[in-house]
């Protein structure tokens, strides 16, 4: 079995450890007192937000690996759903069903509303004007593949505070057998740039080295997309926002607020990534050799909830693959099983929303009294088609937990309990209730689920999403 290595010598959660599919660069490992720096200006940052909530205690985040143990996550399915009942999507907030697609566009409006306020934060009223320019053009040759290869930039116009410089980085892949013709593109859907391999501190006496689960010879989604034909775009999102909360005075969000700290119903982190995607789709639709109607949207781990973001928040994203997503993705809020609350609104976590996510995080209060749930936001992105998948729980102590962190189960019942929405506007939505057995593909209608049966990695789902990809594509 291939694998790769995750050290875990600091354990904050799964998440915060994964290998998001969305580095482009790799960069420097930051120094430890660089880290502590970052650690230190986050909570603190999270302690302001805190006391403007007037909120003294939060719930504790559990821990990942310590199966059965006081204070790790539970990954007994018996145990998981304490609020079984969740809001439906079809029901306007003063009650009334929604019947008609003149009626859900009132309710995908009033929905929107509640997670602007209480979830991913609102967008702010003026985004300063993003220009884009080719720096080069090469043809070269990506996993044995010609490809041609443009390096852009796109300059966030920084004139009303030139104190922060905002400029997104991006490699925009195309088959060059293909040149002179438009072809799909997957944002996120590969890199041209090494993997980062940063070195790891030796494990203390006793401690676990924790492995990544992947099949040998695990398919390369560069080479699968090129090979199919189709394009990708390698991106950094860190270029558009930093991922702490330290950050949040710096990036898009500190530019726009012109570096003063964000309001409690200021956009996270995750709506940052969201928006930066959709000014690479302002580029891709510029751009000759791609059929800008047919661009995809990928994202893995904190990636694939910042990706569902972007497909939600920008009708243009033909078609999404949300891979591992989690808590603050695709999965339920409502569940207990993997990540917690605690956890997407711990320390390290807690910038990915605005910062009224946390009240429903403090101690004494659930996800419960959350006016919404993630079903009814994977909703918002109906008519068109969605690819939700992710990994396995595995108890191996070398393979320990697998993906069951992100809750492949939670995030089927997500995908259910939002296909209404499909069926009502005329598309099809997932087409079962029932769970299915570990390495099936359910894509009978417009929205596709698979589980693997190995860790926290997209790569086993590649030719699968593929596959529904192509076939949806060829309805348009």
């Amino acid at each position: 079995m291939t694998t790769w290595t995750l050290s875990i010598v600091l354990l904050v959660s799964c998440a915060s450890l994964s290998l998001v599919a969305q580095t482009q660069t790799p960069a420097a490992l930051p120094s430890a007192s660089d880290r502590a720096a970052i650690a230190a200006a986050s909570r603190a940052e999270r302690d302001r937000e805190l006391k403007l909530l007037g909120i003294s205690e939060m719930q504790p985040g559990a821990t990942a690996y310590d199966i059965g143990k006081p204070g790790n996550a539970n990954y007994d399915e018996s145990k998981a759903n304490p609020h079984p009942k969740l809001p439906d999507v079809l029901i306007m907030n003063d009650g009334t069903r929604v019947k008609t697609p003149e009626q859900w566009k009132k309710r995908r409006a009033e929905l929107k509303v509640m997670f602007d306020e209480n979830v991913y934060g609102k967008y702010p009223a003026h985004i300063p004007k993003v220009t884009w320019s080719v720096d080069s053009v090469e043809t070269i040759a990506v996993q044995g593949i010609p490809a041609i290869v443009k390096h852009i930039t796109g300059h966030v116009d920084n004139s009303s505070y030139p104190a922060i410089t905002v400029d997104i980085h991006a490699d925009v892949v195309t088959p060059a057998s293909t040149k002179g013709k438009k072809v799909p593109v997957i944002i996120g859907g590969g890199s041209i740039r090494p993997r980062p391999n940063f070195p790891r501190p030796p494990a203390a006496p006793g401690q676990v080295v924790h492995m990544l689960s992947s099949p040998p010879d695990a398919p390369d989604s560069a080479k699968l997309l090129l090979e199919h034909g189709w394009g990708f775009v390698g991106r950094n999102s860190g270029d558009v926002q930093a991922d702490n909360g330290a950050g949040l005075d710096q990036g898009i969000i500190g530019l726009v607020n012109k570096g003063q700290p964000r309001s409690l119903d200021d956009w996270g982190v995750l709506r940052a990534w969201a928006w930066g995607d959709s000014k690479l789709l302002d580029y891709l639709e510029t751009d000759p050799d791609v059929d800008a109607k047919k661009v995809g949207v990928m994202g893995h781990s904190r990636g694939g909830k910042a990706a569902l973001v972007a497909q939600v928040d920008d009708p243009r994203f033909a078609i999404g693959f949300i891979s591992s997503s989690g808590a603050g993705g695709a999965d339920l809020y409502r569940r207990n099983y993997g990540e917690t609350m605690g956890n997407i609104a711990g320390a390290t976590e807690f910038h990915w929303f605005a910062g009224n996510f946390m009240k429903y995080a403090a101690a004494g209060h659930s996800a419960n009294e959350m006016p919404v749930d993630s079903h009814e936001f994977i909703a918002m992105v109906a008519p068109r088609p969605i690819f939700i998948g992710g990994g396995a729980l595995l108890t191996d102590p070398v393979y320990v937990p697998g993906d069951a962190w992100q809750d492949a189960q939670g995030m089927f019942m997500a995908a259910v309990a939002a296909s209404p929405a499909w069926d009502l506007l005329g598309a099809n939505g997932l087409g079962t209730t029932t769970f299915p057995p570990m390495g099936t593909l359910i894509d009978s209608g417009d929205v596709a689920f698979r589980q693997h049966q190995y860790g926290h990695t997209p790569a086993p789902n590649w030719p699968y999403f593929i596959e529904f990809a192509d076939k949806e594509f060829k309805k348009r």
